[in-house]
């Protein structure tokens, strides 16, 4: 069915689609159109979740680990402060392998109290062992967080995942959606309606959870979290493949656009891809090789793919909406230049810092990014960070 739908009101239907057994929210802005959605949901009868309403983020989180231990499908969803209170259960919750869904509509964390949109809130939990995925769009939006739990309920993987989208921009812009049947649905997501091969709760038998380990035993543990994050990839390319056999959509871990002979690309995540590949478009309309790299998953690191697509370009411009403090970079920049050993030939790279607390990341200001960038692929000196604030 299409509908006209917010990303936040497209990521609602996704979570709808799924029939979660619990969900447990706190409303925080930009993230609030959702939990109103989903009660409104609830309400009419639309889902038959148990709705837990709590007193803070900490709470949700630790409400959706125990569900999920205990057998349940669940789903939470956050944003800037919210994702920082429940810090605490979000390192215990990917660290004791617990399948969980959870939406963050990104927001600024900083002091100064910014309620305005960035990437900086999820940067912030980038090492806490959760699946990170970034839509560009609505549609990318439901189709996302219905992948993320045959993903994160896989067999191979049982790990939470996060889908991550821009706020006040993507969670409140309105786009035409394609909201699946529920009975297609419910077959892409069959694979994963067993649950005998994940933890439940059973009241004849005794199990323990949360025990403590130590010493090589912990080690060992850890090593198996990082291979499960690192397997994601692969169990990914084929959770897509199904998707796309029935839904007809793809996206990939990193999605190209015109990069086949460019010799410039733009790195970017999430909605501002939009804008620049409006940028692009012109670009070759005036002859100019240049095309756009976005980086959808951003854990685990979609390295091997990233090198795929960096291979044989002269140039590389990285479009950030957050900062690496102490790098004097933006994370984008930062954790593609670790790909650069695994390329022939590496291209040159130039990081632009912008839209953040909100502003406008604008066609204008990508163009000056490309002139700066195709400047230093001709042996012009550039500054490696450029502020396109205020450029």
């Amino acid at each position: 069915m299409i509908k006209v739908l917010s990303g936040n009101k497209a990521a609602a239907h996704g979570v709808r689609l799924a029939r979660p057994d619990v969900i447990a929210m706190y409303p925080i802005t930009p993230q609030t159109p959702l939990a109103e959605e989903l009660a409104h949901f609830h309400a009419v009868g639309e889902i038959d979740s148990e709705m837990i309403e709590v007193e803070g983020e900490h709470t949700a989180m630790s409400a959706i680990t125990g569900a999920a231990v205990a057998g349940g499908r669940v789903f939470t969803a956050t944003s800037s402060w919210g994702l920082s209170y429940m810090n605490e259960p979000l390192m215990y919750c990917a660290g004791m392998r617990v399948p969980a869904v959870m939406v963050d509509v990104t927001r600024e964390t900083s002091s100064m109290r910014g309620v305005g949109g960035s990437r900086q809130d999820i940067m912030t939990a980038r090492d806490c062992g959760w699946i990170m995925i970034e839509p560009e769009n609505s549609q990318e939006v439901l189709d996302t967080v219905l992948m993320a739990y045959r993903l994160s309920e896989d067999p191979e993987v049982l790990l939470p995942v996060m889908v991550a989208y821009d706020g006040f921009f993507l969670s409140h812009q309105y786009e035409r959606v394609d909201v699946p049947d529920q009975a297609l649905v419910d077959k892409f997501l069959a694979p994963v309606a067993d649950r005998s091969r994940r933890t439940t709760l059973e009241t004849d038998r005794k199990r323990h959870f949360s025990i403590s380990l130590a010493g090589l035993e912990f080690a060992y543990y850890r090593k198996q979290t990082l291979d499960a994050l690192e397997h994601t990839k692969e169990v990914y390319e084929k959770v897509e493949q199904e998707f796309e056999a029935i839904f007809g959509r793809k996206y990939g871990m990193v999605d190209e656009y015109r990069t086949e002979d460019a010799d410039i690309v733009f790195l970017t995540a999430g909605s501002s891809s939009g804008t620049v590949k409006t940028v692009v478009d012109s670009a070759r309309e005036r002859g100019i090789k240049v095309g756009c790299v976005r980086l959808r998953m951003f854990r685990p690191f979609p390295r091997e793919a990233l090198a795929k697509a960096l291979e044989g370009k002269k140039a590389v411009a990285c479009i950030e909406r957050s900062i690496c403090l102490g790098w004097d970079c933006g994370h984008l920049f930062q954790e593609a230049r670790a790909v650069l050993p695994d390329l022939k030939n590496p291209p040159i790279m130039v990081d632009f810092i912008d839209g953040l607390s909100s502003l406008d990341i604008t066609v204008d200001h990508i163009g000056k990014a490309l002139a700066i960038t195709i400047a230093a692929m001709n042996g012009e000196k550039v500054k490696e960070c450029n502020w396109l604030i205020w450029e």
